[in-house]
């Protein structure tokens, strides 16, 4: 097929033509959907730390995790970990402090006053503890130690009953306060002043828009040298002292959690005994340290001294004068304990009481009550080869039950009948 020049002439449309035409194209555009929009190429800044890449997450350190809220650092410490080192075990309040409600400070010091007793009267065991941010909270009972009999050296711990002596629905409350975890407040960092522009007419910056500028050259010089120093004050020869700013306070010591843990601990240390340690020892009176240094040897008390006698030693023994009964106490008589207990005493030349130890306790806070009684006792001195000399001796001391409703050791006798006082043997209290 042959195509000649004018054939491929170029007609133009008519105009009802190119019109339809037009219409068709933007319905095809309104019909095809548009394409997603690129964002726009972020300014570049003159800054460079804008121009470097924006740096990865890295894991959270040491010094993150002391910048945690206080919420989350609360002390190391668990309440599970606390129930593990208290809950159901045999424990002593080492002061001996006989309130119900106890408060402690977080070094394990008492706030406040209670009274104080016998170490057989602070066995206590936790029940429930509770661990809020500011403090410790624990729930227990008090027990009572009661001796069945057993001489020292007859292994007395194989004879020792506990006996509970809160009342009945009421516990012990102890609370310990916790040493708070102090963080920094982290310092924000000043914004930078905004510098507005002064527009003048016609949008153009006005002559102070560069306070810069303006700054530089802050005194004109004037053609009228007289005139300007009228003026304008002539500037002080003496240059202006630069503001000294102050010193930036030192930061609050930080308190990490694991020294929480340590003080709460140390705490704990001091308000109880796990069992009756070198420090429990120490702090008892020395009539239960010589007990104990005779259950410790399995043998007997003996004196120090060698030169005191026994009763069966001497010409004539040493007499009780006085007439006394100690006193029992309110645990005593409501958990029904009466029993006969014993004490060795060492009776100066002069009738005076010496050193006394405990033989065979009875426990429940008695034996501090017997004791106090024999030091006030009177004795009449044993002599040997005509002179009075020191001797020891065995001394029974019995307790009773007072109240007709706790009386299960001895026949019972009307409540407002008062005790009668027994005249004791030569060396011993009468057993009722």
């Amino acid at each position: 097929m042959n195509f000649s020049p004018d054939s491929l002439r170029f007609t133009p449309w008519p105009a009802s033509a190119r019109l339809s035409v037009a219409v068709f194209g933007c319905a095809l555009a309104l019909a095809l959907p548009l394409p997603a929009q690129q964002p726009a190429a972020a300014p570049v800044s003159a800054d460079k730390s804008a121009a470097q890449p924006a740096e990865a997450p890295q894991a959270a350190t040491a010094s993150d995790a002391a910048q945690a809220p206080e919420s989350f650092q609360t002390g190391g410490v668990t309440e599970e970990e606390l129930r593990q080192m208290l809950v159901g075990k045999p424990l002593y309040l080492r002061g001996g402090y006989l309130d119900n409600t106890l408060g402690f400070d977080e070094h394990g010091k008492l706030d406040g006053h209670s009274a104080q007793g016998s170490y057989t009267l602070s066995a206590i065991q936790i029940d429930r503890v509770h661990l809020t941010k500011k403090k410790v909270e624990l729930e227990g009972t008090r027990y009572g130690l009661r001796f069945l009999g057993q001489l020292a050296y007859e292994d007395p711990s194989t004879a020792l009953e506990r006996v509970p002596i809160t009342p009945k629905k009421k516990v012990v409350r102890i609370t310990i306060d916790r040493e708070q975890v102090v963080l920094p407040k982290k310092k924000k960092e000043p914004k930078p002043a905004k510098v507005e522009k002064i527009k003048g007419k016609k949008g153009k910056p006005a002559a102070n828009a560069n306070p810069t500028a303006a700054n530089a050259n802050p005194v004109a010089t004037p053609a009228n040298p007289t005139a300007a120093s009228a003026s304008t004050p002539a500037p002080s020869p003496v240059a202006a002292t630069p503001e000294v700013k102050p010193a930036a306070e030192a930061p609050a010591v930080t308190v990490t959690p694991a020294h929480t843990t340590r003080v709460l601990k140390d705490a704990l240390d001091q308000i109880f005994a796990q069992g009756l340690d070198e420090r429990m020892m120490a702090s008892m009176p020395d009539f239960w340290k010589l007990y104990y240094e005779a259950v410790a040897a399995k043998s007997d008390y003996r004196p120090k001294d060698p030169s005191i006698y026994r009763q069966n030693t001497v010409d004539q023994k040493a007499v009780l004068l006085s007439k006394f009964e100690p006193d029992s106490n309110e645990f005593a008589q409501a958990a029904g304990v009466a029993d006969m207990s014993q004490y060795h005493v060492v009776v100066l030349a002069d009738g005076t009481v010496g050193e006394v130890a405990v033989s065979r306790p009875i426990g429940f806070g008695l034996d501090e009550n017997a004791v106090a009684a024999i030091r006030k006792a009177k004795f009449q001195p044993a002599i040997k080869d005509g002179k009075p000399v020191a001797v020891m001796l065995n001394l029974d001391v019995p307790f009773r039950i007072f109240s007709k409703r706790t009386n299960v050791h001895s026949a019972p006798e009307a409540a407002d009948k008062p005790a009668e006082p027994q005249l004791p043997g030569p060396y011993s209290l009468p057993r009722h």
